[in-house]
């Protein structure tokens, strides 16, 4: 939440009109960042909606509850920006595309990598036929952990009795590393497949230190080309924003001519053709607005009455969610 209200801060036609939540001391470093006012924060939703009057909401509860918050949000006929993951389950994400097209508003689900110069390279190189048809992709993505840093990726130090309180290590709040991130490689996953859905999907989990939830997931899905893989992981060596863990956060995505390798914040793509198999860096499309990231996207949308596309379309995050 923290980054999102920190891109609508800075955006110069969006406004902060309200800030909700149903713990008080959670807003307080938020309030203090974006220069909120006490009268601007609130802990009812439908207070907070009927009083702030949005055009559109940014929804980061716990993932268990998202289906039942924007449930509660689409009748006050306001659009929603939901922070990954879609949702807990299918059921759950099916909830909120009918609960957005009952009320005639629009749904859109962030991805932050969807962000990221280098994938959207990627994806530019990919469907330019660069490296042929796509067989495989393969996805390593995680963190420290979600307790390592707050708003504006202040950075804490959490423990174990921290890890216990917290939602993210809640079974039935929807937490793990597996919900967390195995939707960003399966979502960008689809996306990069031209939105076919796997023929056949294992997962493996891991529970360390007798937490109720995974901190490390292996995904394996078999596609008529054959075989993607998508690895999560809470507790990386480091934070992928500071210094490159290893293994490195990112793409590789192999086709019938070629490959492309692409790591979180990277400036560039590194491609290898039948011509170059030796492989050429080639520098990160440089993203210009509304594409630089999902406030000024999604406030595009509303503002051209046109539905959200690729990840953060409900219909590309859907057939992720059937792989999370």
């Amino acid at each position: 939440m923290g980054d999102l209200l920190r891109q609508a801060f800075d955006h110069p036609n969006v406004e902060i009109v309200g800030i909700c939540d149903e713990q008080p001391a959670r807003m307080a470093g938020a309030a203090k960042n974006f220069r909120i006012a006490a009268d601007r924060v609130f802990t009812d939703v439908d207070e907070c909606l009927e009083k702030s009057k949005p055009d559109f909401v940014i929804l980061c509860p716990a993932t268990a509850r998202h289906a039942e918050y924007a449930e509660r949000v689409a009748p006050h006929k306001v659009h929603m920006l939901v922070e990954k993951p879609f949702a807990a389950s299918v059921k759950d994400a099916d909830k909120m595309i009918s609960a957005a097209k009952k009320n005639g508003v629009m749904l859109a689900i962030n991805w932050p990598l969807r962000w990221y110069p280098c994938y959207c390279t990627a994806y530019r190189l990919l469907t330019e036929g660069r490296i042929g048809d796509l067989i495989e992709v393969h996805h390593y993505g995680g963190n420290r952990g979600p307790l390592w840093h707050g708003a504006d990726k202040i950075e804490t130090t959490p423990t174990t009795a921290m890890k216990r309180k917290s939602w993210f290590y809640k079974r039935s709040e929807g937490g793990g590393s597996l919900l967390d991130y195995l939707g960003y490689g399966t979502t960008l996953g689809t996306w990069y497949h031209g939105g076919r859905k796997p023929i056949e999907v294992t997962a493996v989990t891991d529970l360390p230190n007798g937490l109720e939830v995974d901190e490390h997931s292996i995904t394996v899905a078999r596609y008529a080309s054959g075989l993607s893989k998508f690895e999560t992981r809470w507790g990386t060596f480091t934070d992928p924003w500071t210094l490159q863990p290893q293994p490195k956060c990112g793409f590789v995505l192999k086709g019938t001519e070629g490959t492309i390798s692409s790591y979180d914040y990277d400036a560039f793509v590194r491609m290898q053709t039948r011509k170059h198999p030796e492989g050429v860096e080639i520098p990160a499309d440089k993203l210009k607005p509304p594409f630089q990231n999902p406030i000024q996207y999604f406030a595009d949308c509303i503002r051209r009455d046109c539905a959200p596309e690729g990840p953060l379309s409900p219909k590309i995050s859907r057939i992720g969610q059937h792989r999370s």
